[in-house]
């Protein structure tokens, strides 16, 4: 995943309406008058914030007729996984290192 992609998937998540909605499409498709439901807020300004989750490529959307049905689409997701577990592992090694006798040796 480019890193472009990558930062635009996190900025999508920092919202917590998105976050709702995509907790809600783990459990399967969902045309927008129910996923917008929950949420009291104008339909237009909501819809704003599936546009933020296609443009990341987080979900999409199908038109049937007037019903626009959204699905979750994962592989976003796992790369953004991915990123975190890298990291994870980074920092963790760090942590690691301070708590080595040699580390705290060198760095006296």
């Amino acid at each position: 995943m480019p890193n472009e992609q990558l930062t635009r998937v996190f900025q999508a998540l920092t919202d917590p309406t998105r976050r709702a909605v995509l907790e809600r499409l783990t459990r399967g498709p969902a045309a927008v008058s129910e996923l917008a439901q929950p949420f009291k807020m104008a339909l237009p300004s909501f819809v704003q914030h599936l546009g933020v989750l296609e443009d990341c490529g987080v979900v999409s959307s199908k038109k049937r007729g007037r019903v626009r049905t959204y699905t979750i689409a994962p592989q976003p997701l796992k790369a953004a996984e991915h990123w975190l577990a890298a990291q994870r592992v980074n920092w963790e090694r760090r942590l690691d290192s301070l708590d080595d006798p040699q580390t705290l040796k060198e760095r006296q």
